[in-house]
């Protein structure tokens, strides 16, 4: 649901786990800002030898760059930009010549002021102008976005980076990447903003109508603030493509832009309250219905041909269901959400166990009228956080008065534990999705955290008005991959290059077909679109049901064994878990990476393993199950994660799921369980994983009782999970699990 920042995205490149060699780096250098200079590209002349070759050069040419770069290695910089573009073209062919833009740009602008001897603002416009010859209508849109920065934030990052290292005179090399990276950044923004926003001003007079102070009248009367671009050689009504975020960024303008160059009138709102509305900026809450009304005024608008049509990703996506959930308007023709968020399902909690992660999110979002990235972006204050929280032992909603802010959005969340009226308002509910009636697409991955949405709305659509115009795209992807360009390693694994897509390009394809009666795009085959992971293949299906053709049913044996039938006498294996201990390791049933690893987490768990597969198959689907138990509390929240044991010894993770068994039947209605009586935990919402699987690979399930700083911790009282505290897991929590317990696993055979 976070859209990052530029600054943010480019500093949290992946890097490879490096030697431990300490490099010289003066602690002078961090209090001198004289000797600064120097003394970085010393530390970057020193850092360059020891970079290590990767086969990930998507993430290591950035970095490499970067350092490049602070070592005063404009030439090598280039050559390192140019070859990182040849790789993303084999993706995104269109957008590959804008990447990094700016870097490029300072670097031919270094280059220039030492070869011609020019002052540095003659040198970068010179390249400046160069750089712009060289765009296309397919890309040029996106300059703002690049050449622009949240400099508050870049300069906070950095110096709260060079901090680190006041009182020493070395450095790691994993610390000296990045604190190159981030000291390239900082002096690049510093630089060329300034210079660079005057110029693509006069870029923008030429090609569009650009109206960015917009405010919007809603039924209720709060003001939407937003931007409007119509390409400027184009006077008659057209298509428009809306997207309606809560995210104020330069980018907003880049995607207004790009509308505009593919022939729409490109329109991006925002939540009452942000940029310059006045009132309260409250997420959810109110975007449903202010998307509806700004719809409605789009439509009303002369240079509006009456079809409209939305897209977006996270908490986007979010937003386009939320604007047909009282009736899709007349107008809009289409939505296409990817990775979309369904507030109190799977943000800010999942299964009803609420995140941590989406904490910083409500001030990153609320602090002012744009976006606070200074706060946002200090990840080891929020890491801290959740740490200390975890080891005070306190109660969960006191993590606002640990941070020492009030949060009374924070406050309210969790005052709604169940998936109740506060959110069902929010988004399309139940019979809502029987009015939806326009053609959908929804991208998501496997790999996406916000999958869970995406899939269920996809599902309720289907349930609530079945035979619906709804296509489905779906395949190795994080987050970000699913909504914008999937990148050819995810987690550490590198996909298939037949899943080595567009989906941006994709949205656009779908936008032509139904705004503008072009082909439905090529890979729309059917309603149900995936990608099996080992294969190189696509698949297409008209439903999820058809995905798989059996199904593998394992039993939880009590000798550790996955059995495709119960035993005799079923029987049961006890576990204790001593949830008031803090000095052990903590659980992660999430994502993990690397996908590949040598050992899963077996924090708090028990591990169930098949035995070697006689045939390959594929894994099409969600695995559901259920869990048969005793336990001697009211409650408990459980995980189970899903591997295949690879041949060679290594665990690919295939999926996970984290869920509180006293919402196991109904996320909208909470029943406790009766402490020394047998119980049935049953749970489905996992995630969709299609994976082909090697013959003599083994299926390995871990289940486990979470316990872990970056979620509630359920001591099973029975009270509101917020409210209990440390004391309330004095007593262990003692399971029975039962032999009888079971996962069902989807396949292809």
């Amino acid at each position: 649901m976070m859209r990052a920042m530029f600054s943010l995205a480019v500093l949290c490149l992946p890097v490879s786990r490096m030697t431990a060699q300490q490099l010289y780096f003066p602690r002078e250098a961090s209090h001198s800002s004289p000797q600064l200079p120097a003394a970085m590209q010393a530390l970057a002349a020193r850092l360059l030898p020891l970079l290590q070759e990767e086969e990930d050069k998507w993430s290591s040419l950035p970095t490499l760059f970067m350092v490049q770069m602070t070592a005063g290695r404009y030439d090598a910089a280039l050559r390192t930009i140019a070859a990182y573009r040849a790789i993303y073209s084999r993706t995104d062919t269109c957008m590959a010549g804008i990447r990094f833009i700016q870097y490029h740009t300072y670097a031919r602008a270094k280059l220039l002021q030492q070869q011609h001897h020019r002052q540095f603002p003659q040198a970068f416009r010179s390249a400046f102008a160069t750089a712009l010859q060289q765009l296309t209508p397919c890309n040029r849109f996106d300059t703002d976005s690049w050449f622009t920065f949240d400099l508050p934030a870049v300069t906070a990052d950095f110096r709260r980076e060079l901090d680190r290292w006041q009182q020493r005179d070395s450095i790691d090399v994993n610390n000296a990447i990045t604190l190159c990276r981030r000291y390239n950044a900082w002096r690049v923004a510093t630089a060329v903003m300034p210079l660079a926003a005057p110029l693509i001003a006069q870029e923008n007079r030429q090609h569009y109508l650009i109206n960015d102070s917009i405010l919007i009248r809603t039924r209720d009367g709060a003001e939407v603030p937003a931007i409007v671009v119509r390409p400027k050689h184009q006077q008659q009504p057209l298509p428009v493509i809306f997207f309606f975020t809560i995210y104020t960024e330069i980018k907003n303008l880049s995607i207004a832009k790009e509308a505009a160059d593919r022939g729409y009138v490109g329109v991006v709102a925002n939540s009452r309250g942000k940029r310059g509305s006045s009132g309260e900026v409250t997420p959810y809450e109110h975007d449903g219905r202010d998307a509806w009304d700004v719809t409605d005024w789009i439509s009303k608008q002369s240079w509006c041909n009456g079809s409209i049509g939305m897209y977006g990703g996270s908490y986007v996506g979010f937003t386009q269901w939320a604007a047909v959930k009282q009736g899709v308007h007349p107008a809009l023709k289409t939505i296409v959400p990817s990775a979309a968020v369904v507030p109190g399902f799977d943000v800010p909690k999942e299964n009803n166990v609420f995140m941590n992660f989406v904490y910083p999110w409500i001030p990153y979002v609320t602090n002012n009228k744009y976006l606070d990235n200074v706060s946002y972006n200090n990840q080891p204050h929020w890491r801290n956080l959740s740490f200390n929280w975890y080891h005070s032992g306190a109660a969960y909603r006191t993590m606002d008065s640990i941070d020492g802010v009030p949060s009374k959005i924070f406050r309210r969340w969790i005052s709604h534990p169940s998936y109740d009226k506060y959110w069902q308002d929010m988004t399309c509910y139940r019979e809502d999705f029987s009015r939806v009636n326009i053609p959908v697409l929804t991208t998501t991955g496997y790999y996406d955290g916000a999958q869970i949405g995406a899939m269920y709305y996809y599902r309720q659509h289907m349930q609530y008005r079945p035979g619906a115009q709804h296509y489905l795209v779906i395949g190795p992807w994080d987050h970000l991959g699913c909504q914008h360009v999937a990148t050819p390693f995810v987690s550490g694994y590198k996909i298939d290059d037949t899943a080595n897509i567009s989906i941006h390009q994709l949205i656009y394809e779908w936008f032509a077909h139904i705004l503008r009666g072009g082909p439905r795009p090529a890979l729309l085959k059917d309603y149900v679109n995936y990608q099996v992971t080992g294969t190189n293949e696509w698949k297409h299906t008209a439903s999820l049901a058809q995905m798989n053709n059996d199904t593998l049913t394992f039993y939880l044996d009590t000798s550790h064994l996955l059995r495709p039938s119960p035993s005799a006498g079923k029987g049961f294996l006890t576990q204790e878990i001593p949830l008031a201990d803090r000095q052990g390791g903590f659980t992660y049933n999430a994502i993990q990476y690397p996908t590949i690893s040598n050992s899963p987490n077996m924090t708090n768990g028990i591990r169930y393993e098949s035995a070697p597969l006689t045939e390959a198959l594929t894994i099409n689907g969600a695995f559901s199950g259920q869990l048969h138990l005793t336990a001697n509390k009211k409650d408990l929240d459980a995980g189970i994660l899903l591997y295949e044991h690879l041949p060679d010894g290594r665990y690919f993770q295939l999926s996970y799921f984290i869920g509180r068994a006293s919402y196991a039947r109904s996320l909208e209605t909470r029943t406790l369980l009766e402490p020394g009586q047998p119980a049935v935990f049953p749970f489905s919402n996992t995630r969709i994983i299609c994976k082909k699987i090697s013959k003599g690979s083994r299926l390995v399930v871990i289940l486990n009782i979470n316990q872990s700083p970056f979620e509630q911790v359920n001591y099973g009282s029975g009270k509101d999970v917020s409210d209990e505290t440390i004391a309330d897991g004095n007593t262990p929590l003692r399971i029975k699990w039962s032999g009888e317990s079971y996962v069902s696993i989807p396949v292809w055979k």
